[in-house]
């Protein structure tokens, strides 16, 4: 800039005294706002730099008088280090910063000096996971769910009191597979408080069709269950030597049961017997209406008490470190192991030999009650998982692109490589325990199922996404977790919509592309995980079928568990009295600007 002096004029001197108290008004007003703002976050850098300039300019005005500034030849080609960003330099500076983590970096374990064969490299091109519209609409298919402003509040009501003196004890012997074990053993602790019983550490199953022989130090932290529950009901690891060669009643608690049946059937039975074994576990208490502090004891033993064993933990740690590496990443809970398909009779996409072997699977595992299904009805009525290739359509049209990582939560996978190829031709970069670890790593834990399962389970509950290929077991208690760790983006396939879209394909009259893809973004738009109250029993259904109908528990722990931070009442005063503040003072900064 160059400066010429001039005579000095009386005019000049009124302009910078009055843009100098205008300085001092601004700065006064912006202080009164700070204090009525009762949580005002501090201005922005920009919005500093235009005062501090301002106010500079002014005060030379005023103390010089005779400043002329008239632009120089040379201007143009000079940067200003204070000049603010254009929009245009914004949005790119923006659009810089959401890059960053689309960058891959390579692991750790997959660089050059550390390579080991048993670990997939990432493919060269993955450098960034842009979907087909650039990083914006990338950005979208990674956001969390809205309104998550929930907190959990599990801690016990003030009137809650300590174990005294119990009346007897209560033997478990839980059923299923982990997540069944998991919530049952939950749900025992439950009724151990109801009844007034000491808690003898369950014993895990070791009898059904996937007969492993882990025990509950094996698979959860037995110490820590017992410390983690010391205010709420009394745990022991054994029972005591005088009453093992003792009477005990074997009783068959019945399903979906009440506060009041605990309390009055099995709670009378104190009269007669010291030691009771409930035979089953599973589903053995009704989700609703029972007291505040039953429900927030169950939510305390299932995420805070029942916690994996330090060994689970830590390598359950490590795959999520090495699937973070390669960056944001979904959990595919990709339900098709032989177990899954036998009992459910689907066998859509299978060989005539392969549905043949799943049906005298069924026909020869005793407690599956139901031998004979329609494989067809039991597909259009969305009871069957989704197949591996269905699942690479469901990801192509919500966006992913192929170069999204995928950890495969799953046990062996029915047909192995012929039933992946097509998943694995649409996301290359598929990973599961066997590739991330090697077999010294996954040594301790293989050949027990249990202990394998709650390695995905971990790995689940920590994805970016989580998307269940079926509504089971796993699928229901890892969302939970997910709704009460703040809502994590859990996205769940409407199976029953998606096959009839499925069906138009094979016949011709639908083709993948917008349309499909749009077709299925609106049918998913509220199924990701977004808080909402647990629902309850189908309308027209009665008695135990009603209760059956209902949400389970602990696929969705509001409003028990959660709660909000504060009203939205008070959320949306308080955001339309920032944006009320922002506006002035937007307004007050073009005032300053017109008046200089």
């Amino acid at each position: 800039m160059s400066i010429v002096s001039r005579p000095f004029r009386f005019k000049d001197r009124k302009k910078g005294e009055r843009c100098f108290l205008f300085c001092l008004f601004y700065s006064g007003r912006k202080k009164m706002i700070q204090r009525r703002r009762r949580r005002m976050v501090a201005v922005d850098k920009p919005r500093k730099i235009l005062v501090c300039t301002v106010c500079v300019i002014a005060l030379v005005g005023l103390l010089m008088g005779y400043v002329h500034v008239f632009p120089s030849p040379r201007a143009s080609d000079s940067s200003d280090p204070h000049k603010l960003p254009t929009q245009h330099e914004f949005n790119y500076q923006k659009l810089s910063a959401e890059k960053k983590w689309t960058e891959e970096v390579a692991p750790p374990h997959l660089s050059k000096q550390q390579s080991s064969p048993h670990l997939p490299k990432a493919p060269v091109s993955l450098h960034k996971f842009d979907g087909a519209s650039g990083n914006l609409d990338s950005e979208k298919l990674w956001k969390l769910p809205e309104y998550r402003d929930f907190v959990p509040c599990i801690q016990p009501s003030s009137n809650y009191t300590t174990p005294d003196k119990t009346r007897g004890y209560l033997l478990v012997r839980t059923n299923g597979d982990l997540s069944q074990m998991r919530t049952g053993i939950c749900d025992m602790v439950a009724v151990a408080r109801i009844i007034n019983a000491t808690l003898v550490v369950p014993e895990l199953d070791k009898r059904s069709f996937w007969r492993d022989t882990s025990n509950f130090s094996d698979v959860f932290d037995e110490d820590h269950f017992i410390n983690a529950l010391a205010n709420d009901v009394k745990v022991v690891k054994k029972l005591p030597k005088e009453l093992s060669s003792g009477t005990k009643i074997v009783k068959h608690f019945k399903s979906m049961s009440s506060f009041k049946y605990y309390r009055d059937v099995i709670g009378s039975l104190w009269e007669e017997y010291r030691v009771i074994r409930a035979a089953k576990s599973d589903s053995r208490l009704t989700n609703n209406n029972l007291p505040s502090d039953i429900q927030k004891l169950r939510c305390r033993a299932c995420y805070e008490a029942l916690r994996f064993a330090p060994q689970i933990e830590a390598m359950g740690k490590l795959l999520v470190e090495r699937m973070r590496s390669y960056g944001h990443f979904i959990a595919l809970h990709l339900r098709y192991e032989k177990d899954m398909l036998a009992y459910s009779g689907c066998t859509h996409g299978l060989s005539n030999a392969e549905a043949k072997e799943l049906e005298t699977i069924r026909d020869e595992t005793a407690n599956w009650k139901v031998k004979e299904i329609d494989a067809t009805e039991q597909r259009y009525r969305g009871q069957c998982p989704l197949t591996p290739k269905e699942v690479g359509i469901f990801l192509n049209a919500l966006g992913f692109p192929s170069e999204t990582p995928i950890f495969i939560a799953a046990g062996e996978i029915y047909g192995g490589v012929t039933h992946m190829a097509d998943l694995r031709s649409r996301y290359p970069l598929l990973m599961s325990k066997e590739n991330l670890a090697s077999a010294a790593e996954l040594e301790p834990f293989t050949n027990h199922s249990s202990q394998m399962a709650a390695l995905d389970y971990i790995v689940s509950v920590e994805s970016d996404v989580f998307i269940p290929s079926y509504s089971g077991n796993m699928a229901g208690a890892v969302e939970g977790h997910r709704r009460f760790l703040g809502h994590r983006k859990t996205i769940s396939p409407d199976r029953r919509g998606l096959v009839h879209l499925f069906g138009q394909i094979e016949k011709g009259l639908l083709k993948e592309g917008s349309k499909l893809s749009n077709r299925i973004i609106e049918i998913h738009k509220n199924l990701q995980g977004s808080p909402r109250r647990r629902g309850g029993s189908v309308p027209g259904t009665k008695s135990m079928e009603s209760t059956h109908s209902e949400e389970a528990f602990y696929t969705n722990p509001l409003p028990d568990c959660l709660c909000q931070r504060a009203s939205q009442t008070v959320n949306t005063s308080i955001r339309e009295s920032n944006r009320k503040l922002d506006r002035s003072m937007q307004k007050e900064q073009l005032l300053l600007l017109k008046v200089l």
